[in-house]
């Protein structure tokens, strides 16, 4: 499907113009989607890495939590739970991978142990919460990595689309239309110079 211009060698130009940037951007776009796709790949695999061990981390640290209620009464348990006080907060910012803005997410709070009795209750809980920290912090960056991969699947799609809809469509267009116009200048050309022939013949009848 040709592009509807009029057949003129101005329109020519600027179509050859037009196509030039068509395909320097089609090259750009091309570059671009293979380095995502390279970091993407990367970060699946951190991303995968970071979800089994928190999953094979997580029961371990349940446990703990358990064990600590079986070797105390649980209304001191869950006393000391309460007065468990956390200091800090979530940093959230951004970073680019290939010009595209992703985000992190850092833990920089810790959970104190020290603002419940030592005496009344057991060392498995001391374990337990610093168990849960560590842990949280994983957790963290397990988010930050998912997070991460969803804001690159949707850029590797749009750029992939983009991608496709310059090198299936627009550029054949442009291409097509380009023929088209040079075959009918050159029709319309030599129409002119078949009757400039028999102007000339005319004339030299005379």
């Amino acid at each position: 499907m040709n592009i509807k211009v009029n057949a003129t060698r101005m329109e020519m130009m600027r179509l050859r113009r037009r196509l030039a940037i068509a395909v320097r951007g089609h090259k750009l776009l091309k570059d671009k989607l293979e380095g995502l796709t390279q970091q993407f790949l990367v970060i699946v695999k951190e991303y995968r890495q970071a979800r089994d061990e928190m999953r094979r981390e997580l029961p371990g640290v349940m446990q703990l939590f358990v064990l600590a209620r079986l070797t105390s009464s649980a209304s001191a348990i869950d006393q000391a739970l309460a007065q468990v006080k956390t200091t800090g907060g979530l940093a959230v910012g951004r970073r680019k991978i290939m010009g595209v803005s992703v985000p992190t997410f850092e833990w920089t709070a810790a959970m104190g142990a020290a603002s419940y009795s030592l005496l009344d209750t057991p060392a498995e809980l001391d374990h337990a919460i610093a168990a849960l920290d560590e842990l949280f912090k994983k957790i963290i960056r397990l988010a930050e990595l998912e997070q991460t991969v969803r804001v690159l699947s949707v850029e590797i799609e749009r750029t992939r689309r983009r991608t496709n809809a310059l090198e299936y469509t627009l550029i054949p267009q442009i291409r097509s239309t380009i023929r088209t116009i040079k075959g009918k200048l050159e029709e319309i050309e030599r129409g002119n110079i078949t009757r400039l022939m028999k102007v000339k013949e005319m004339i030299a009848g005379k």
